[in-house]
């Protein structure tokens, strides 16, 4: 494949496209010390606009979620103390214990409530845009591991819960395809009594990675898809199970939507990652996606290399809202990514000045290991959503 065809020469599935921000997420969050305390969605949008690659009909300012709209998923109790907490401005030691709010992991910072409150309405405005036919992307959302009472895994509201449930209001079939390198456990379980609704993901093997439980290959609650994957995944293993799994899942469940969760925590660049994916496989799998999708919303989800995330997204972007970039980054775009001032960024790393050069990563292809052609097939052959049902079911 070329490099040309790799970056995308035109939408393909034909539609207009919105990507819905704000400028909340240029302030601070997550506190100090925490791999999300970096800029994310900001420095996407900036890079998008290096390229002048962003209309004023296809930016729209985010909303935050109400609270009955939280409440069709969070417990009251939960969200009333997660409110006081930022009113008070701390976490009382009681709450902290039950709700898991102002932990290490799910930290209190200024504004705690309101930041991912903020992003759940902004993934709620998602699907509906995705109502009225256009492409939707709603990069500050994906928060898939926040359970109805709890926070969890760096998750205090679950976006993509919200914004499915808007699309089934709608009536409207939903599959959730979750590329994030951890296993969506907070979607599936929200989701495992919705026959009309499938979650699938791919994600690094829970025996080595958050969430640690769940997520197994013969872990399938409700109809759930879930195919974990072993350490040093490259481009070419990556491709070969989405390629046979995908196909196989639109046959089957034949979905009205297609909600992705675009977590860049699979690249190789990500500290978080234990997979060695690069940006060009990322956007291979979003433009299969892309063309296959009756309809299609995009949520972020995780992603700790700030530089590479802002780089795959603004691809992502380009590939929804039907542009071609070129390769090379503008001069402006370089500056705003050298600018970046992030504690892990490693100048000895392999690929350290090209990441501020160029768009894309090298391609990362490998031999394609028994035990990855070994898990898929074993899915594809168990699964009772493959060997029970078929489309007409």
């Amino acid at each position: 494949m070329s490099e040309r065809e790799r970056l995308g020469k035109h939408s393909e599935a034909g539609r207009a496209a919105t990507f819905i921000g704000a400028a909340r997420y240029r302030r601070a969050s997550y506190g100090s010390n925490h791999p999300l305390a970096i800029p994310r969605v900001s420095l996407t949008l900036d890079l998008i606009n290096s390229y002048g690659a962003m209309g004023a009909d296809e930016y729209l300012d985010g909303r935050p979620a109400s609270h009955r709209e939280l409440f069709g998923f969070h417990t009251r109790d939960y969200i009333q103390a997660y409110e006081r907490a930022q009113f008070r401005g701390g976490v009382r030691d009681a709450d902290r214990r039950v709700y898991q709010l102002g932990t290490m992991e799910n930290p209190y910072y200024p504004g705690f409530f309101a930041t991912p409150c903020l992003a759940a309405g902004s993934s709620i405005q998602g699907a509906e845009m995705v109502l009225t036919g256009r492409n939707a992307f709603s990069p500050a959302g994906g928060m898939h591991h926040a359970a109805p009472h709890q926070a969890r895994g760096f998750c205090y509201l679950n976006d993509p819960v919200l914004a499915i449930q808007r699309l089934r209001g709608a009536g409207l079939r939903v599959l959730y395809w979750d590329m994030d390198a951890h296993h969506g456990d907070g979607v599936e379980a929200a989701f495992v009594h919705d026959p009309d609704t499938l979650t699938v993901s791919i994600h690094m093997d829970t025996a080595y990675a958050y969430p640690f439980r769940g997520g197994g290959l013969d872990e399938h609650p409700g109809s759930a898809v879930n195919l974990p994957l072993p350490p040093e995944v490259n481009d070419s293993e990556y491709w070969l199970v989405f390629a046979q799994l995908w196909p196989r899942v639109l046959e089957t469940f034949a979905p009205d939507v297609v909600v992705l969760q675009a977590g860049t925590d699979i690249l190789a660049a990500d500290p978080l990652s234990k997979f060695r994916v690069s940006n060009l496989l990322f956007w291979e799998v979003a433009r299969r996606i892309l063309r296959d999708s009756p309809r299609l919303l995009v949520l972020g989800g995780g992603g700790y290399h700030p530089i590479a995330l802002a780089r795959c997204w603004t691809g992502l972007w380009a590939l929804l809202s039907g542009r071609q970039l070129d390769a090379v980054l503008p001069a402006a775009g370089r500056r705003l990514l050298e600018a970046v001032e992030w504690d892990l960024d490693d100048e000895d790393a392999a690929g350290y000045v090209e990441q501020f050069l160029r768009l894309h990563d090298a391609p990362l292809e490998g031999i394609i290991r028994p035990d990855c052609r070994d898990r898929v097939h074993h899915l594809l052959t168990h699964h009772p959503l493959f060997v029970h049902r078929s489309p007409s079911a």
